[in-house]
Formats: C-alpha cells, sequence, structure tokens
C-alpha cells in the first residue's frame, strides 16, 4: 500500500511543479515571487544588519509587515510597461535597484551606526569621504545572502519565464489595483505604527524608529521631502536677510551684570541635562506608604539653597515638539525649536551654528564633549553635534555597553551613566565643556525594585513611578557631585543644571494636585502653564554669592547668562535670550504654542491671567495695551529664530575672531580612541586630570550604591551565599538568574 502511495505523491509534487512554473511565466506569478523574496530579503536584513530595538510582539508584527507595502509599489511600476520582454526586464531592474538601496544602508550602518541621507547618497563628496576606498573593507561574508535573492529571481526568469513567457499585455486596472493595495497597506502600516510611536512622522526624533516602523524605502522618501524643504527654503535666503536679524540683535541685547561678568572664568564647565525635572520637586516633600515623610530631590535641593549657586524659580521650559532635542538647540544655541517636527532631525546637521562649544574653543581653548548613554543616532545628535562642534560624543555606539539589566528604555541608568563617564571625563583636556544627558527619569517611568525609594500610591502609576525615577535621578547627582570633589575636579567647575521639559503632562496634573497641596476642583488653564517651570541652577563653588532669583526666564537665556558669567563678550553672536543677570532683561517668556508669561501677565490664547495671582485680568485699554505690546515681542522673537534656522542665516554672519564650523573635523564613531590618539599628541601640553595626577586615574574614587554596578552586584552575591548556604548546582542557577 505504501509503494503504491509513492507515484500518487510524485505524481502530485509534478503537477504542483507545473503549476508554479506556469505561474511564474505570467506578468503578475512572477510579481509576487519577486515580492515575496524582497520582502523575506529586507526582513531578515532588518534582524542581522541593524539594532533597530524592536521591543515587544506587537513591534515585531510592525517590523515584518512594513517592507510590503513599497515593495509592492516599487515594483509595481513595471507592472504599466507594455512590452512583456520589458516588462520582465524593468522588473529585474527596479529590483537590484532597491536592493542596492538596501545593501548600501546595510554596509553605511555597519560602519556610522546611521542610516544613508539623500545628500549622502546624491553628495558624491560626501560619499566618497565617509565610505571611501574602504567599502571593500568593511564587506563581511553574510553580504552574501543579501543577494542571494536577486541571483535567484534571475535564474529563475532565464531557467523557468524567458523562453516561455506570458506575451499577453498585462492589463493596466490590475497593475492600478496593486499600487492601490500598496497604499492600502500602508495607511494600514502606518495606523499601527502610529498606535505604538504617536507623532512618528511629525516628530521625527530617530531614523531607527522610522525604519523600524515603516521601513528603509519610506525613511529615504521622507527624508527626500524634508531635504527638498529644507533646501528650498534656504536656496531663497541671502545675506540681506540677515539685516532684519541683525536689527533685531542690537535693540534685544542685554548688557552683563559687572557684579558677575567673568566670575567663572577659566573654569571647567558641566551642563547636567535633567530629563523631565519640573521646578515643583525643589523643597518637595512627600509621605509613601509606610508613613514616612522624606524630600523627593534633597541634593537638588542642597544645590539649589547654596550660597555658591544662582537658582531660579521662574525658569520655563520652552520646547515644541522637538521636546530634548529642542532644549539642547537653546541652551547651545540660544535659538528656538521649529514650530513642527525638531530641527535636530530636519536641519540641524546642515545648518551654521555660533554654539557654546565653537565659542569657547575659540575664545579660550576649550575642549568640549557630550555623554549620553543612548545610541547616538537618537535626535540626529551624531550629525548634529558637529555642527555646534562638540569635539567628542561618548555614546552607546562606542562607549557605554548597554544591557537589559542596566538600562531603560532610553539608555544606561543614571548611575551607572555617570559612573561609566568618569574615565573619558578625567581624560578630557581642561578647561572643558562637558554636557551629561540623563535618561532614568523619562516617561513612563518604569519604577525599578532595586533602586525604588518612593512607594507611593496616587491610583496614576505614572505619577507613581515619576517620584521614585526623580529621587533615583537626585541620588545619581550626589554621588557624581561627590565623585568631582574627590578628584578634585570640584573647585574649578562651574555647574549648570537645567530641566528640559514637562514630565507630568497636563492631563495628570488634576491627580497631582493635592501631592503639591492644590485644590484639583479648581485647577485650570493657568496652573498647567505654571507647571512649565523647571529647574535651572548655575552652581560656581567658592562664589559665595549665590541667590534665589525670582526673574521670569526661559531656556531661551541661559546661552548668554553662563557665557557672561565665564568672560565672553556675546554682544557681537547672534543669541535670541538675554543674560538673567541683566538689568536690561525684559522678562518675556516665549512658548513654542504661543503661550506667553511675564511677571505681570500669562497669555494663553485671548485669555490673559495676573501671574502672581492667577486671576483673570480684566481688559481695560491699559491691560490690552500691554498685552498687545508683549505678544509682538514674542512673536517677533519666535519669527526671528525661525528665520534664521529654516533659511541657514548664519552662514552669511560671521562674527569678529569667530571661525566657522569646519564639520568635517569631527567623527564620533569611535570618541575613546580619537580621545586616546589626541591627547598622545598632546605630549606634555596635556591638561587633563588623568595626566597631572601621574597617570593615576580617579574612577576608582567613584562611589556608586547602584545594584547594577558588578562591585556591588559582586558583595551582594558573596552575603546571600554566606547568609544561605546553597548547593553547587542551586548557586549556578542563582547567578544565572536575570536581576529584577
Amino acid at each position: 500500500m505504501k509503494f503504491t502511495c509513492v507515484p500518487t505523491i510524485l505524481q502530485e509534487v509534478s503537477f504542483l511543479k507545473q503549476k508554479l512554473t506556469e505561474q511564474l511565466q505570467t506578468r503578475f506569478g512572477f510579481f509576487l515571487f519577486a515580492v515575496v523574496l524582497f520582502w523575506l530579503k529586507t526582513y531578515f536584513a532588518y534582524h542581522t544588519a541593524f539594532s533597530l530595538g524592536v521591543d515587544g510582539w506587537f513591534q515585531q508584527l510592525i517590523l515584518f509587515i512594513n517592507p510590503i507595502a513599497t515593495t509592492l509599489l516599487i515594483l509595481g511600476i513595471s507592472l504599466f510597461v507594455k512590452n512583456p520582454k520589458k516588462g520582465y526586464r524593468s522588473l529585474i531592474a527596479l529590483y537590484m535597484l532597491n536592493s542596492i538601496l538596501l545593501f548600501s544602508n546595510i554596509v553605511y550602518y555597519r560602519e556610522f551606526t546611521d542610516f544613508l541621507t539623500i545628500k549622502t547618497i546624491f553628495g558624491s563628496v560626501n560619499a566618497t569621504k565617509n565610505l571611501g576606498s574602504g567599502v571593500i573593507a568593511m564587506m563581511q561574508p553574510i553580504d552574501l545572502f543579501y543577494w542571494i535573492d536577486a541571483f535567484v529571481l534571475v535564474y529563475v526568469y532565464k531557467k523557468f519565464v524567458s523562453k516561455n513567457r506570458d506575451e499577453r499585455i498585462f492589463k493596466k486596472r490590475w497593475a492600478f489595483a496593486t499600487i492601490a493595495a500598496s497604499i492600502a497597506i500602508f495607511a494600514a502600516n502606518l495606523g499601527l505604527a502610529e498606535i505604538s510611536r504617536p507623532q512618528l512622522l511629525t516628530r521625527t526624533f530617530d531614523r531607527n524608529y522610522i525604519v523600524k516602523y515603516l521601513g528603509i524605502n519610506v525613511y529615504t522618501l521622507y527624508d527626500g521631502i524634508k531635504t527638498a524643504q529644507a533646501n528650498q527654503v534656504r536656496a531663497s535666503a541671502d545675506s540681506s536677510d540677515m539685516a532684519s536679524v541683525l536689527d533685531y540683535m542690537s535693540t534685544h541685547y542685554a548688557e552683563p551684570n559687572e557684579t558677575y561678568f567673568g566670575q567663572a572664568k577659566g573654569k571647567n564647565v558641566v551642563y547636567i541635562h535633567l530629563e523631565s525635572m519640573q521646578q515643583f520637586l525643589i523643597d518637595l516633600s512627600l509621605t509613601d506608604e509606610t508613613g514616612t515623610t522624606a524630600e523627593v530631590t534633597p541634593f537638588l535641593n542642597s544645590l539649589y539653597h547654596s550660597s555658591d549657586s544662582y537658582s531660579y524659580s521662574n525658569i520655563f521650559h520652552q520646547t515644541g515638539q522637538g521636546k530634548t532635542s529642542d532644549a539642547e538647540l537653546m541652551v547651545d544655541n540660544s535659538l528656538f525649536g521649529l514650530p513642527q517636527g525638531s530641527a535636530f532631525t530636519q536641519i540641524g546637521a546642515d545648518n551654521t551654528f555660533q554654539s557654546a562649544p565653537a565659542i569657547l574653543s575659540e575664545t579660550f581653548g576649550y575642549t568640549s564633549a557630550v555623554f549620553h548613554g543612548n545610541v547616538g543616532s537618537f535626535w540626529d545628535r551624531d550629525n548634529v553635534y558637529k555642527s555646534f562642534d562638540y569635539d567628542y560624543f561618548f555614546s552607546s555606539d562606542s562607549s557605554y555597553t548597554l544591557t537589559d539589566e542596566n538600562s531603560v528604555e532610553y539608555g544606561l541608568k543614571d548611575k551607572l551613566f555617570f559612573q561609566e563617564s568618569a574615565q573619558y571625563l578625567e581624560q578630557l583636556p581642561q578647561p572643558f565643556y562637558a554636557k551629561f544627558i540623563t535618561v532614568s527619569n523619562h516617561f513612563p517611568f518604569p519604577e525599578d525594585e532595586m533602586n525604588s525609594t518612593f512607594a507611593l500610591d496616587t491610583g496614576d502609576e505614572t505619577i507613581d513611578g515619576y517620584f521614585n525615577t526623580v529621587n533615583y535621578a537626585d541620588e545619581a547627582l550626589a554621588e557624581f557631585f561627590q565623585y568631582m570633589k574627590d578628584a578634585g575636579l570640584y573647585d574649578n567647575t562651574i555647574f549648570v543644571l537645567y530641566g528640559d521639559h514637562f514630565g507630568i503632562s497636563s492631563s495628570r496634573n488634576e491627580t497631582l494636585a493635592p501631592l503639591l497641596g492644590a485644590n484639583a476642583d479648581l485647577w485650570g488653564a493657568y496652573d498647567d502653564a505654571m507647571m512649565q517651570r523647571v529647574p535651572f541652577i548655575i552652581h560656581n563653588p567658592g562664589s559665595g554669592t549665590g541667590q534665589i532669583s525670582n526673574v521670569y526666564g526661559g531656556q531661551i537665556d541661559i546661552l548668554p547668562t553662563v557665557m557672561h558669567l565665564l568672560g565672553v563678550d556675546t554682544s557681537a553672536y547672534v543669541q535670541l535670550g538675554q543674560d538673567l543677570m541683566s538689568a536690561q532683561n525684559e522678562g518675556i517668556v516665549t512658548f513654542r504654542n504661543g503661550t506667553i508669561v511675564t511677571s505681570e501677565y500669562t497669555i494663553l490664547g485671548n485669555t490673559v491671567y495676573h501671574t502672581q495671582t492667577g486671576t483673570l485680568a480684566y481688559q481695560t485699554e491699559e491691560v490690552i495695551q500691554k498685552v498687545a505690546e508683549i505678544r509682538a515681542q514674542a512673536e517677533l522673537q519666535l519669527a526671528i529664530s525661525d528665520q534664521i534656522i529654516n533659511g541657514d542665516l548664519l552662514r552669511f554672519y560671521t562674527p569678529d575672531g569667530f571661525v566657522p564650523v569646519d564639520k568635517s573635523l569631527h567623527n564620533y564613531v569611535n570618541s575613546p580612541a580619537e580621545l586616546e590618539e589626541d591627547i598622545a599628541e598632546l605630549g606634555d601640553l596635556n591638561t587633563s586630570l588623568y595626566y597631572t595626577n601621574n597617570g593615576v586615574s580617579s574612577v576608582p574614587l567613584y562611589q556608586t550604591d547602584a545594584p547594577e554596578f558588578p562591585a556591588n552586584q559582586a558583595a551582594a552575591e558573596g552575603t546571600v551565599m554566606e547568609e544561605q548556604p546553597a548547593s553547587e548546582e542551586t548557586q549556578a542557577e542563582e547567578q544565572t538568574e536575570p536581576v529584577e
């Protein structure tokens, strides 16, 4: 019986082979075969060539389906070719071109941990400089797999199709139906992407995200559209457009306060970017579930009240959709982000800037660096920082090792981040300008049992988690400052701490209100506006002249304030903010969404409040006139900033003594290695802490209680083993168990 079945099975196999061959010999059958091949090849590349940060089954589903729409669209073009022979060949040609685009991104990503941009593709000089003769050396054996499908497609065509192909003209309605299907699939893909990552195409904070959710082809098209838009605006600008900017600067510039000008001259500068920190945290104490009352940010409070700190109680974040990147743009350049999207990702890498690192490098010979425990491509930092003239960028691409245990969604946990950064900080020639971007206190504020301090139960997990991660971030700060003291860097460093944007959204403020001693029933739009205050502290050890200022200002004002403390004359630079210590400071805070706050009025659309009381302001002629004047100044400030950013106007204006930034001098592929090479060339001119300590590292002085820190892990495991002896088998199981 079993032997008689064999011919039947063979016949069925032969029949299926014949049917498959017949389908391949049709235009649409061969087309579908090509679509499936490229789809599978792309999905394979996603997992083998790129680090897209896919998390969970839902993102895996999106990743799996995202190549379908554009593959159908691109290869579907061949279906409109009437001549059958040319139609098949055009399909193969389109397949090869799409494969070249994918493979080029694979090779480029392997070297630069980023995706190709339109400017890199079509800019022959840049492409040669970035890839050059090293392309062959960058090849790997696995690259053969990215081309096997193409050989299979050509083989199938020559073996089964070329001599017996379907010579009928393909009906256009089926070609249009294919294109319509690709559009429908893309719409569904985009809908799923928006569920996982809202505002994906408007905020665009990482190229990885667009590729992960929508695919490389969509990313390339999106990048091309954004590039064309930026080029059109930039091309229409000329040097005459700078006239209005310089006129604005001449009337807007605030002279420095002579008492404080140059007080911190020659000191190192350490910026600490406090993720999602809001001003209401200062001096706030809460009672947890055990009945224990404690300060949420005890160390930050101590800095805030220190006699060496210039602290501000009425500083507001002014970020838009660019969030963290907008804050960085303002702090380093005193320019606003864009009305929509992020200036970093849209035009930041191409524009000309007069940023803090460049100014300090030219003026006083500062070394500059950014420390960030996440990938360099996030917010396109690995490209934008070149425009800012940062010498080094230490990111997880080459400087930190991330694991599930030591990191959160947006990078290395703060305690470990600061500790691991010490090895690079001690190597920076002094004076240095260093910026640390923290991430632990980032939405959704995941509570980590190992680091939990505040056990709150407000009924809102986000708020409960927020106070926990804020407290953790505060402890990380305390450890870092102690290290700076122990290492001998503290006294010769000025510390600038600022909150980048809100952490608790307005939709949760009513739940938060009772914790702040406010009445949730009376909470309104005015209160939401006041919640946009963020901490801003300039800590200058040894000054002894610190104070808490009630002046109203924003992140746009940070740069001129710090530059004047360092003794830099900023009158020739284009900075839209004003020195907060200047008597000429106007105290007008302009939000990117149109809200305006001054010490007298808070303007929310057509509604005006008295800032000090929160009560509605009666629309008298005097109030109407004052508000109109304030609004005009605020709108002009935003308009001037947009004009500068969109037109890249700073390329037409160079202050005396300032050398425009040469972006080609910077390469952040391996900043630790680059730093090592640079300091070797300095020889006896090296002014780093490590060198002046005769090669004795300060890193062992760094003390952290982070349970993920290897020394702490070893100590904890040793204690457990002493208290609870176990068999070798049990010990082995415990050592491989992930820490919760």
